[in-house]
C-alpha cells in the first residue's frame, strides 16, 4: 500500500498549496477593521471567526479558483504553482463544509453569511458561470462581499446583532471597507493581462489598461481614506486619523514611486511588484486598525 499512499499524500500536499492559506493575511485589514469600530462584541468568537475566515473560508475560494483557473503563470501568493488535481476540488469541499459547520456553532446567521459568500465565491470562478469574466460585474461582487459584507460578517460572527451593525455609522464604515477593496482588487490582475485575456476573462484591470487601473486605484483608495478620515472626525476621534495616516504612509509612498516607475518601465508592472503592494498595503493597514483596536480597548475598559 505505500507506493500509492505516498504520491496520493503528495497531491493533497500540492492541493493544499493552491489554497494558498498563507494569503489570506492579504485579506486581515477588513476583519481588524469591523471589530475596530464598534463595542459589544465577544473576544472567544471574534478569534473564531478569525479562525474560519482566514483558515478555512479564504483558501476554499482561492482552491475553487485555482481549480477552474488552471494558471500555468504566477498567481496571488505563488510563482509557480503546482499542477491542478481532482484532490484540489476534495480539499475545497472539506474546508466548505467545516466553514459552514463550525460557523454554525457560533450563529445560525454568521453560518448563513459564510455559505452565502461561499456560493458567491465559486460563481465567480466557476467555468459555467464564471462572473469573473464580466469586468463590472466582478469588481462589484468582489469589493461589496469581501469589503462591507464581510465587514458585516465579522462583526455577526463575534456576537453583535443583526440589527446593530446596519446601524449609522457602522454601515458607512462597511462602505470604507468596499472603497479600499475596489482600489486595491484591479492592482491584483495588472500583471496578468495577457494570461487573463488568452483565457477570456476581460477584468477590470485589462478594460482600464496599466495606467487607468493605477488612476482608479488611486481614486478609490483616496475616497476610501477621505469617508474614513470623515468619519473620524464626525465622531472626535482625533488620534485615530493620526494612526492611520501614520502606518499608511509606506503604502502612499510605495504606491506612487511605482506608479512612477511603472511610468517609465511597464516592465515594473510584474508579480514581484503586485505582491509587494499586496503585502505592504496589508500588514500597514492591519496593524493601523489594530492598534486602533486596542486604542478603543484601553478607552472603553
Amino acid at each position: 500500500m505505500k507506493p500509492v499512499a505516498i504520491p496520493v499524500i503528495g497531491k493533497y500536499g500540492s492541493a493544499l498549496t493552491l489554497m494558498r492559506i498563507p494569503f489570506s493575511v492579504y485579506l486581515m485589514p477588513v476583519y481588524w477593521f469591523a471589530l475596530s469600530v464598534i463595542d459589544g462584541y465577544t473576544w472567544w468568537r471574534a478569534a473564531a471567526v478569525f479562525l474560519i475566515l482566514h483558515v478555512l473560508v479564504y483558501p476554499a475560494s482561492n482552491g475553487y479558483n485555482s481549480y477552474h483557473d488552471r494558471d500555468e503563470g504566477s498567481i496571488g501568493g505563488l510563482r509557480q504553482p503546482p499542477k491542478v488535481t481532482q484532490e484540489l476540488f476534495h480539499l475545497v469541499l472539506l474546508f466548505d463544509v467545516l466553514a459552514v459547520l463550525l460557523s454554525f456553532l457560533l450563529s445560525p446567521l454568521f453560518a448563513l453569511m459564510v455559505a452565502l459568500y461561499l456560493l458567491v465565491s465559486k460563481a465567480y470562478s466557476d467555468r459555467d458561470i464564471r462572473l469573473k469574466k464580466y469586468p463590472v460585474i466582478s469588481t462589484l461582487v468582489v469589493t461589496i462581499f469581501q469589503g462591507a459584507f464581510t465587514f458585516l460578517m465579522v462583526q455577526v460572527g463575534s456576537d453583535l446583532e443583526f440589527h446593530q451593525v446596519l446601524q449609522a455609522p457602522n454601515i458607512w464604515f462597511a462602505l470604507v471597507s468596499t472603497l479600499f477593496l475596489c482600489g486595491s482588487y484591479p492592482l491584483t490582475q495588472i500583471y496578468q493581462h495577457q494570461e487573463d485575456s488568452a483565457r477570456g476573462d476581460k477584468t477590470l484591470s485589462l478594460l482600464l489598461g496599466i495606467r487607468g487601473t493605477f488612476v482608479f486605484a488611486g481614486i478609490a483608495l483616496s475616497l476610501g481614506a477621505a469617508l474614513l478620515i470623515g468619519l473620524y472626525l464626525a465622531l472626535g476621534q482625533l488620534l485615530y486619523i493620526l494612526v492611520f495616516l501614520l502606518f499608511t504612509a509606506p503604502i502612499t509612498y510605495f504606491f506612487l514611486n511605482w506608479v512612477r516607475r511603472s511610468w517609465k518601465n511597464p516592465e515594473e508592472v510584474n508579480f514581484e511588484n503586485t505582491m509587494r503592494m499586496n503585502k505592504i498595503s496589508s500588514l500597514c493597514i492591519s496593524l493601523a486598525f489594530f492598534l486602533i483596536l486596542l486604542l478603543r480597548t484601553v478607552y472603553t475598559s
